[in-house]
């Protein structure tokens, strides 16, 4: 696989806080020009980015970056983002109910937004930089229960990013109709394909097109 081709697996993602209508329309042009799998773009940008780029996929983000707004407000924000025109949505877990073990409270969580999203893509960030490997594997099963299509390593906003041994562990213990998306861990060319060949399905990343152009020359 080229590097060029690796970023069609890429969700081309901007999410910092004050990113301009300049940042989101450049990020938009690039994953055009490069055929990522997406933009993942602010919820208030969804709209917007609709109507200037109606063929383009669009990904968003719920309950972000935390994930401790309560269920009801994370299936009000994304019935919301898809009626702006999203196609995917990255959802953040509530993380206390993981370090609590209140897994079933977690799972009927993924499976109200899967409810709500219905046949679009639902995404579940755990935030694994703060989780110990017991809870990554009970996890994993509340994913799989609830009926999400991938589990998603990290926000990129917590103390570390993705990590192969956390893709290696989801490989392991996710059902067999779950995807992997490793976000905040790539910084090379090397770790994109490192990531994709450990059987990731999606990166999220704000620089794989940066280091392809770097890669070209």
């Amino acid at each position: 696989m080229t590097p060029f081709e690796m970023l069609h697996s890429v969700d081309h993602t901007q999410l910092k806080a004050f990113a301009s209508w300049e940042d989101i329309d450049k990020l938009c042009k690039e994953a055009l020009e490069y055929q990522t799998a997406s933009v993942c773009i602010p919820p208030s940008y969804i709209r917007r980015v609709r109507e200037a780029y109606p063929d383009l996929t669009i990904c968003t983000v719920v309950g972000f970056p935390l994930g401790y707004s309560v269920t009801a407000a994370k299936v009000v924000e994304t019935k919301q983002a898809l009626a702006d025109g999203a196609d995917e949505i990255d959802m953040v877990i509530n993380i206390a109910d993981a370090k609590n073990h209140l897994y079933d409270r977690i799972t009927e969580e993924i499976r109200a937004l899967k409810e709500a999203a219905g046949d679009h893509i639902l995404k579940v960030i755990v935030e694994t930089c703060y989780l110990t490997r017991d809870e990554k594997i009970a996890l994993c099963k509340c994913v799989t229960e609830g009926g999400a299509d991938y589990i998603k390593t990290s926000t990129g906003f917590g103390t570390n990013g993705a990590t192969m041994e956390d893709v290696v562990l989801f490989r392991e213990e996710i059902g067999p109709n779950v995807k992997i998306k490793a976000a905040g861990g790539v910084k090379s060319l090397k770790d994109l394909g490192a990531f994709l060949n450990a059987g990731c399905s999606r990166i999220g990343s704000s620089s794989c097109i940066q280091l392809v152009r770097d890669w070209n020359g």
